[in-house]
């Protein structure tokens, strides 16, 4: 699943309250909730059916796992531009529209393409205008409760859905008419989230500007480099876990329909961990938080790897909500301690590209070579390995800012 922001939950500041500026309607809301959760399809769609599409076309899993590979690395240039894009002429709406417009465009060219050459370059222009899609959505999101004091997850449970009914709905649908109406069924998600694009309402403030000159300053904490380097191991076997996912399942006698219920196992299993650590969080600290997300990632792919039945792989997706549910939402809260407010944009993009877009274009290329070379228990295993030595380092860090009295 794509790049998020924290859950905030706060009230509704005066100064935002003008009558330029008025407060979101119930419509503008549901309009929002229905956006995520058609764009989330439309990735579910991404993650879990395009490797089988381009499978069933005979690319090879090198060749899948450099495909994936293009996302990550577009993406650090699709969000740096898109954003500031956003924050010179203050609209999220208007770029959505001409984003979602060039997606469905490269999805129906998609449909057919049989030129390696071909594929890459759509790919790259697919990628350009999916991967910016998340920050913009969760800006708008962000921009919202903040006015109204409702809470982010109330907003974000909605693409846990859309992504879970996509992977099991769609999942039947293939089985039915093949997968080869991948992309005509990418088309549709992607028509519906442009069709809402169009009732979504600007806020003012959107898309907070990033501040080039404190990179330098973000970047020389000593204690930002450790997380982001730990950060990177839990990441790498996250996105490996992505990218592979589906054909390993394949592999081990799924059909399509079982691979829906996979993916669906995992996105439903974080919608608790998400509530409860936006409510709850604050009790826990995050650096233990995240050591037992690293754990609860290296035993779920460990036994990913040993496990010979698809259906205990769905089983085992339920560590979802143990893993990236802590992980995502603690990680965003140690940056909030971490990085001043100054630079709070600053920290948010470098945690993105490292999260994302890095680990996102190693696992891509490292995991698609393994698996090719190894096979997928090899490659799992690796994954749980990575993980595992991120959790090691988070409460190697942990203890040692205990004992400087930091912790």
């Amino acid at each position: 699943m794509n790049t998020h922001n924290p859950l905030p939950k706060s009230g509704a500041p005066a100064s935002l309250r003008r009558a330029d500026n008025p407060l979101p309607t119930v419509l503008d809301e549901t309009v929002l909730r229905s956006f995520s959760f058609f764009y989330y399809m439309t990735m579910a769609l991404t993650i879990t059916y395009f490797p089988l599409y381009f499978d069933a076309k005979g690319y090879s899993k090198l060749q899948i796992g450099a495909l994936y590979s293009i996302g990550p690395l577009i993406g650090i240039f699709a969000n740096l531009f898109w954003g500031f894009l956003s924050d010179k002429y203050q609209t999220v709406r208007k770029l959505l529209i001409v984003i979602l417009t060039c997606q469905l465009l490269t999805v129906v060219a998609l449909n057919g393409i049989d030129s390696l050459g071909w594929l890459y370059a759509l790919m790259t222009l697919f990628y350009f205008c999916h991967m910016p899609i998340t920050p913009l959505n969760d800006s708008l999101i962000l921009l919202t409760v903040s006015r109204t004091g409702k809470s982010y997850a109330s907003f974000r449970v909605f693409g846990s859905l859309g992504f879970a009914s996509a992977a099991l709905l769609f999942g039947f649908l293939l089985r039915r008419i093949g997968v080869d109406y991948t992309m005509w069924l990418t088309a549709t998600t992607v028509g519906l989230s442009l069709a809402l694009s169009f009732w979504l309402k600007d806020r003012a403030g959107s898309g907070a500007k990033m501040d080039f000159s404190g990179v330098r300053r973000v970047i020389a904490n000593p204690r930002f480099l450790c997380f982001l380097a730990f950060l990177f191991l839990l990441s790498f076997a996250h996105r490996t876990n992505d990218g592979f996912l589906t054909l390993y399942l394949r592999e081990l006698g799924a059909d399509d329909t079982l691979v829906g219920w996979s993916w669906m196992a995992s996105a439903l299993s974080e919608i608790p961990t998400f509530l409860f650590l936006s409510k709850y969080g604050h009790r826990y600290k995050e650096l233990p938080l995240l050591m037992i997300a690293g754990i609860a990632y290296a035993a779920r792919f460990f036994l990913i790897s040993v496990v010979d039945r698809p259906e205990w792989v769905i089983a085992l997706q339920l560590l979802h909500s143990c893993s990236f549910g802590i992980f995502l939402v603690t990680s965003l809260r140690y940056i909030q301690r971490l990085v001043p407010d100054e630079f709070r944009a600053t920290g948010q993009a470098v945690f993105a590209v490292t999260w994302s877009c890095i680990a996102g274009l190693a696992s891509g290329v490292a995991g698609g070579s393994i698996y090719e070379a190894l096979g997928g228990p090899i490659m799992y295993r690796i994954a749980a390995l990575s993980a595992l030595l991120g959790a090691a380092g988070f409460f190697a860090t942990h203890l040692w800012l205990r004992r400087r009295g930091e912790a």
